[in-house]
């Protein structure tokens, strides 16, 4: 019997092609009226085309649908996005234990809007989980909307003429063809939904005031100035705004309205949210506070506000937030009460608070960041951080993303997002709660803190490729940076300066963070003494006496830059003489575009100029020699990740993961549970994971017959229920050879055991001792956010003192596991450590890409320890494991947020 599929009771929200929301769900009993009135409303031709009849009346069909289960099939509906009646209805049911017959209607109305191709999406997500490999579908000649939704969803799809008919047939799996055409129908409706916050021809401002000095009021003057589209007050009071005149109410406005920015009191928004849900407006900024940063009844204040937005296709962004900023002179849109406006750049900014993203705006120009848009997500109870990846990628405008985050919302997505966008457009992000205060901190915000432990956010972070900062004031540097430079291509730095201590410290930061300050060949070294004082150091770094001039910084930076020898360059230069900045502000500048090599200027002055008048300055200057070697480093970092292959998820021989699924059933219960000793060596199996050999016996007469049996020297293991740690209790005997020392090892361990309370041992693995070898401890979490997380370790009794671990979110790559297993401290001791035989680490690798395909496919593993895992010079083998399960939530369908 198949499994029952793992879908959302509550259903999801998911993304049109026009960027407005349908909502998904299972179908119910409750139903059968709904979708009655469905079939009879749509026109006779899809109606004919749905069931080969134009006749209104199907009872006896429809019933069937509401009464599917498990064994007969699935059905999903669509709520339409004006309204919550039935939009489109998709079903599958069973011919046979693999193949099912797939079928859906859409309403007239919604057609070409993709919807066909969600629902599709969805329910072969279902199927698939159910155990239907294959679906196939009966389409009339004249339907070819059917068939196309079939092709154009990139399933592999296969058409077969029969008289009458076409019978199709493709199968569940998702491929990555069809994954990426997915995945591309929902960025093209998050970009679409996107435009309608940055780029609106009419705006409304709901609770416009008369008060320069109130939100309201300045965000009114704010949208007035300079906005190109019309801006529209609307106060219940009426009369005129500014010199405006303003509208009672948003239904009173006869223009259509992109664009509402509300701002009045919490207990209103919702009422707003429903006249802008009659106007039929696609996005609402809510900058009003109260909602879920206030506590259980501004929490319920949200969830309502959401339900209207979600059922009137509204998009949301806040609440409780600054608003948004479109710095394109053919939007010039401002809409926060904010004091400044951004210049125009190229950098993007995302931040959940509210105070960073004023700051950001405020900062941005003496700190020279041009911004191209900037949104405040507040609450993020719609919009979030991967909308606007989504956006920024397709933006010409954006060239840079900064991310200001508390939490995630959906961390494997933003992880799959980032790692695309961060190939073409730098991610740099600063996230809050790194210490048990900042933790508390950030909770109590805006967002909740990501449950894991800040090592995995590292890990998330590095497999995505998005730069973390430490400070915002690292943020800042990095942009500047990124903003106006290139990536580097290597870790390279030439350091060059007027004042040896300060390229000491620039040096000592580049190296902290993985540069090479290298030392130049003996011809480059020639070749720039040729123009500096006698009395200069030719090497890396240069060091031109206090005096050297403009010119001589022009060819210094000249020969470094067209060597060959560096990736990237740092210039610095403490003014010796009035004017003396400028001139070498534009020496570099100059010198170093040729070959457009990664540099940054630090000059060291209080009165030091932006820059020189009419040079239009690419190379940013920082103020400190260590912030600009760090800028560099974290920007090469991000060069470096680019060269690395992408990786793929291999697929691997010799998965049984049906019967992996059945054993799990079998132990799942309302508590979550460590499985026993055989159960955990059967599940192992079912992944091709290899296990030291090993007998489990009841009893210690058991024992020493298995001992015997296996010969040579073994180890015996107490097996108990509630033993976990077995070392601790003394659970564990070591190099046993013969009956008898298995005899006594058995009963000094049952003593021990019933000393510690727990009882006597139900019985024994008798192991045959490991070859000798590495100990490596290979370990899974299932975080709430996260997903499953990885950890490669140093192992044995050791691992949690040495805290040697790497770590990465699942589904991990053959480049993963590679960099997993070379970046620890103790890899040496793998790669035959002074003269050491060399142990297999592809053998290691191979059990952690195993591990990942396990965890992968059954959510339900919460915690995982493979301890020791030995790795020698013919494999690896686990010596002792324990798994946990527990029920899972629902797997998260494609294209949820």
């Amino acid at each position: 019997m198949p499994a029952t599929p793992r879908f959302s009771e509550s259903g999801v929200d998911v993304v049109l092609r026009d960027g407005s929301t349908i909502h998904v769900r299972p179908v119910r009993t409750t139903d059968l009226a709904a979708l009655t009135t469905f079939y009879e409303s749509l026109s006779d031709e899809s109606r004919y085309l749905r069931f080969f009849s134009a006749a209104r009346s199907f009872g006896n069909v429809i019933k069937r649908f509401v009464e599917l289960d498990a064994d007969s099939g699935f059905g999903l509906v669509a709520l339409g996005v004006a309204t919550p009646m039935i939009a489109g209805h998709a079903t599958y049911i069973h011919v046979d234990a693999r193949r099912a017959e797939v079928a859906f209607a859409v309403a007239d109305k919604m057609q070409g809007l993709g919807l066909g191709t969600i629902l599709l999406g969805q329910l072969a997500g279902v199927a698939w989980a159910s155990g239907i490999e294959e679906f196939v579908a009966t389409v009339l000649p004249e339907n070819h909307r059917m068939v196309e939704v079939f092709r154009d969803s990139g399933f592999d799809v296969h058409a077969k003429l029969e008289p009458g008919v076409i019978d199709v047939t493709f199968p569940t799996t998702f491929s990555p063809e069809v994954l990426a055409r997915f995945r591309d129908r929902e960025r093209s409706a998050v970009v679409a939904a996107m435009r309608h916050f940055l780029q609106p021809h009419s705006v409304a401002l709901v609770g416009a005031s008369h008060d320069p000095a109130s939100i309201g009021g300045r965000l009114f003057a704010n949208l007035r100035s300079g906005f190109t589209g019309v801006v529209h007050p609307v106060n219940p009071a009426a009369g005129t705004i500014q010199g405006v005149s303003a509208f009672k109410s948003i239904s009173d406005i006869p223009d259509r309205v992109d664009l509402a920015v509300v701002s009045v009191p919490a207990h209103a928004v919702v009422g707003v949210a429903r006249e802008c849900a009659t106007k039929r407006v696609p996005a609402m900024v809510v900058i009003s506070a109260g909602f879920a940063e206030a506590g259980p009844e501004g929490i319920q204040r949200q969830i309502e506000l959401l339900e209207v937005c979600r059922a009137a296709g509204v998009r949301l962004i806040g609440p409780n937030c600054i608003g948004v900023v479109n710095t394109d002179p053919a939007v010039h849109l401002n809409a926060t009460f904010g004091p400044a406006f951004p210049p125009a750049g190229h950098v993007g900014v995302m931040t959940q608070s509210g105070a960073v993203g004023l700051a950001v705006i405020d900062h941005a120009r003496s700190l020279g960041i041009g911004i191209s848009s900037m949104v405040s997500v507040g609450n993020k109870a719609d919009i979030s951080g991967n909308d606007l990846l989504q956006y920024w990628e397709e933006d010409a405008a954006t060239r840079v993303c900064l991310l200001y985050l508390e939490s995630f919302g959906n961390p494997r997505k933003f992880a799959r997002l980032s790692r695309r966008l961060a190939r073409t457009k730098p991610v740099i992000a600063v996230k809050s709660g790194r210490t048990p205060a900042g933790a508390r901190a950030a909770a109590s915000h805006t967002a909740a803190m990501l449950s894991a432990s800040d090592v995995t956010v590292d890990a998330l972070f590095e497999q995505a490729g998005v730069i973390r900062t430490e400070t915002m004031a690292e943020l800042f540097d990095v942009a500047r940076l990124l903003a106006v430079q290139p990536v580097p291509a290597g870790n390279r730095i030439g350091i060059v300066t007027n004042a040896g201590g300060l390229a000491i410290l620039c040096a000592d930061a580049a190296a902290a963070g993985g540069l090479d300050v290298v030392t130049f060949s003996a011809s480059l070294q020639e070749r720039i003494r040729a123009f500096i004082a006698a009395e200069s150091s030719a090497a890396n770094p240069v060091d031109m006496i206090a005096s050297a001039s403009a010119e001589q910084y022009k060819r210094v930076v000249e020969e470094m830059s067209a060597s060959g020898e560096i990736d990237s360059l740092v210039a610095i230069h403490i003014p010796a003489q009035a004017g003396g900045a400028a001139a070498v502000m534009e020496a570099v500048e100059t010198a170093r575009r040729p070959a457009g090599l990664p540099a940054a200027g630090v000059m060291m002055s209080v009165d030091a100029p932006i820059g020189p008048a009419g040079v239009q300055l690419t190379v940013p200057w920082f103020s400190f020699p260590e912030d600009a070697g760090r800028a560099l480093a974290k920007a090469a970092r991000l060069g470096a990740w680019r060269l690395e292959p992408e990786g793929v998820v291999p697929d691997l021989p010799g998965i049984d993961r049906d019967k992996g699924s059945a054993l799990i059933a079998r132990a799942l219960g309302e508590t979550p549970a460590w499985l026993d000793s055989a159960a955990v060596l059967e599940l192992l199996g079912c992944y091709g994971i290899p296990p030291v050999e090993s007998r489990l016996v009841k009893s210690a007469a058991a024992a020493v017959r298995a001992a015997r049996e296996m010969g040579g020297r073994v180890a015996l293991k107490a097996v108990a229920p509630g033993l976990l740690h077995k070392t601790e209790v003394g659970a564990v005997a070591l190099g046993l050879t013969g009956g008898a020392a298995v005899e006594n090892a058995a009963r000094a361990i049952a003593a021990r055991l019933s000393q510690a309370g727990l009882g006597i041992p139900t019985g024994y693995h008798v192991q045959r001792t490991a070859p000798t070898g590495v100990e490596v401890l290979v370990g899974v979490v299932n975080d709430r956010s996260l997903g499953p997380v990885i950890a490669c370790a140093a192992g044995g009794t050791t691992s949690e003192l040495i805290k040697d671990v790497s770590v990465r979110i699942t589904p991990l790559t053959d480049r993963d596991v590679d960099r997993m297993v070379r970046s620890l401290k103790t890899f040496p001791l793998l790669d035959g450590y002074r003269g050491a035989p060399r142990m297999r680490v592809d053998a290691l690798e191979d059990i952690l890409l195993r591990v990942s395909s396990m965890v992968e496919a059954h959510p339900e593993i919460v915690e995982m320890d493979l301890n020791p895992v030995v790795v020698h010079p013919d494999g690896a083998l686990v010596v002792d494991a324990r798994i946990r399960v527990e029920l899972a939530g629902p797997a998260p369908p494609i294209g949820v947020k």
